[in-house]
């Protein structure tokens, strides 16, 4: 009986949706009725609902948008609070080591809101400044994730690929952006990118050797 709960259904349980504890609790020992594993179970489950039905939540608005080519009847404040709003709840959450399904939502409706936010500066004739709000969001996420970095004084899990192609990028944009467009802001705002990225590349390698302080999981 052991060995057929060790299967697929514990490798697509846990530790997405139980510990490993609870997971014997309900499944090895068939104590179905135990109270605190199934609230871990619904929270678990309800959590995992909400982050997936974020996904579409406003897609269908920006398809709007883009089918009408046009923003008309939008608030940019009003998205842009929102955005804030999303920001500070997905930083937070990370900063603080939540789990995915707690604030998933807040990364999903951000990624939807910003390019709402873009797309209502495209359509007013604003592309420029469309294009420069993006490249600045950027630049807040990677000084947010720098200054976690700092505090944890390790990188966790962040990718040294993706950290490295990202300052890779950013310094080979500031030679096309002066080379395709000689606009001053657009290289600024590379210059700017590259300085952060490179500042987080930095601190990968300065913490190379640093692990995460292993947390004891408290007895239930």
């Amino acid at each position: 009986m052991a060995a057929e709960a060790d299967g697929p259904l514990k490798r697509l349980l846990v530790p997405i949706l139980l510990p490993e504890k609870c997971y014997d609790q309900l499944f090895v020992q068939w104590d179905l009725l135990h109270v605190p594993c199934l609230k871990i179970l619904l929270s678990k489950g309800l959590g995992l609902g909400i982050v997936a039905g974020s996904l579409l939540v406003k897609l269908p608005q920006v398809f709007k948008i883009l089918g009408a080519k046009s923003a008309e009847g939008l608030s940019l404040q009003s998205v842009m609070l929102e955005l804030v709003a999303l920001t500070g709840t997905m930083v937070y959450s990370i900063t603080n080591n939540f789990p995915f399904s707690s604030w998933g939502e807040a990364l999903f409706l951000m990624l939807q809101t910003i390019t709402i936010c873009f797309l209502v500066m495209h359509y007013r004739g604003q592309t420029v400044k469309g294009v420069a709000f993006l490249a600045c969001y950027g630049l807040v996420l990677l000084l947010l994730q720098a200054a976690t970095n700092y505090h944890n004084g390790h990188t966790g899990q962040l990718s040294a690929i993706t950290v490295f192609l990202l300052f890779g990028g950013s310094l080979a944009r500031i030679f096309t952006s002066i080379q395709e467009t000689g606009d001053p802001l657009m290289a600024g705002t590379f210059v700017v990118s590259s300085l952060c990225n490179g500042l987080i590349a930095a601190q990968l390698l300065f913490y190379w050797n640093a692990k995460p302080p292993h947390k004891q999981k408290k007895a239930q």
